[in-house]
This record gives structure tokens, sequence and C-alpha cells, in this order.
């Protein structure tokens, strides 16, 4: 058991310097000897977590993936209505993108991915899924036009968060990104949910929350 924990904090350790050396220099310039060194562990240890630098990459956008759908999952599983969960998604996601260095990393690699042969669409198919799933259960309570096409419009949220954080990326270093980010849900709502009752009437300012300090009592009902 020690020796399984001792290995598990071998390769976290490793996966953190991995995640530091490609957000830093990206996929093509990162080395094995870098991220040995960033994560204090010797040649061996590493080769012996990970066989390569593409197994290195792998790891990391996998490791991003999950840490975003697992935030995603105590959001949908919180008191909130479909939309509040759509809309608390895009946030969650926005301050990992500031805070975490795997999530970091993990989207500059998937951007990258071509340089190393991986195919990075679960991601984002995933994403697209829980969204379209939460935009048709919005539509069932009333919160999003009835004639809206959810699987559409799950792509477009996508696409544009994904947009907004990369021209928030170059820009600030993402250091406006929630702000972005809230504006991007304040011109999309009137739009998709023209009759919202007055007391959701400003949900895109959930963006600027932290979603999982929320409470039950928080959420408004109808």
């Amino acid at each position: 058991m020690v020796l399984q924990d001792r290995a598990k904090a071998t390769r976290d350790a490793i996966l953190l310097g991995a995640a530091s050396v490609f957000e830093e220099v990206g996929y093509g310039n990162a080395s094995i000897s870098q991220v040995a060194d960033r994560a204090s562990v010797t040649k061996g240890a590493l080769y012996f977590h990970f066989p390569s630098k593409q197994a290195l990459a792998i790891a990391v956008i996998s490791a991003q993936h999950a840490l975003v759908t697992d935030a995603a999952a105590e959001i949908t599983a919180a008191d909130n209505s479909a939309l509040e969960s759509m809309i608390l998604m895009c946030g969650s996601f926005a301050r990992q993108l500031v805070s975490d260095p795997i999530v970091r990393a993990g989207i500059r690699l998937t951007l990258e991915a071509a340089a190393f042969g991986h195919l990075v669409q679960e991601p984002y198919e995933d994403w697209i899924r829980s969204m379209s799933e939460l935009a048709a259960l919005a539509q069932l309570q009333g919160d999003l036009h009835p004639s809206l096409d959810t699987d559409k419009l799950a792509r477009y949220i996508v696409a544009s968060f994904t947009g907004v954080q990369m021209v928030s990326e170059v820009l600030t270093d993402r250091a406006d990104v929630l702000e972005r980010v809230h504006q991007m849900w304040d011109l999309l709502l009137p739009s998709i949910a023209p009759s919202l009752p007055r007391g959701k009437a400003n949900l895109a300012n959930l963006i600027l929350e932290d979603p999982l300090a929320r409470r039950p009592s928080g959420r408004e009902r109808r």
C-alpha cells in the first residue's frame, strides 16, 4: 500500500511537471529532461510511468478532461436548474483555465494534438452531448425557447466558449476570461430564453460566482 501511494504520488508529480512544461513551451519544444527536472524525479522514474513524451501529453489531456468532467458532474448534481447548470459549467471551466495548470496545459495540447498524432474529439463530443441534454431539459423546465434545436445550440455554445477563451488567452493570458464568458452568455440568453421570469433575468451573472460554493437554498424556484 505504501509503495502504491508512493507510485501514485510520483505519477501525479510527473503529470504536474509535464503540464507546467507543456503549458510554458508547447509540445514541440518540451523535452523529457525538462519534465523530469520540473517534477523533481529521475528520467528512470518518469519512463517507468510514461514511456514517451507522446504518452505524457495524452495523459495530461486525459487528466484535464477528467478534472473538467468531475467539476461539471458536481454542478449537475447540485440543486440547479438545467439552464443554470449550463451557465455554471462554463464558469467552472473558465475558472479552471485560470487556476489549474493541468487544465491549461491540456487545452494547449488539445490544440497541438496533430503534432503527436492524437485524436481529441472525445472531450468536445462529451461536452456537446452534456450541453445538449441539459438544453433539452431546460426546454422541459420552460427556461429555453421550445423551438430551439438543442443539438445545434450545444455545439454553438461549446464553439463560442472555445473561441472566447482562446481570444482571451491571446490578448490577456486569460485574465479577463470570466468577464468575456459572462458577456457571451449575456448576449446569448435574450435570444434563447426570451421569456425568463424577472427573478432569472440576470442568469449570466452566475458566471461570476464560484459554482461549487452555491447552496441549494441559493436557487431561485419558479
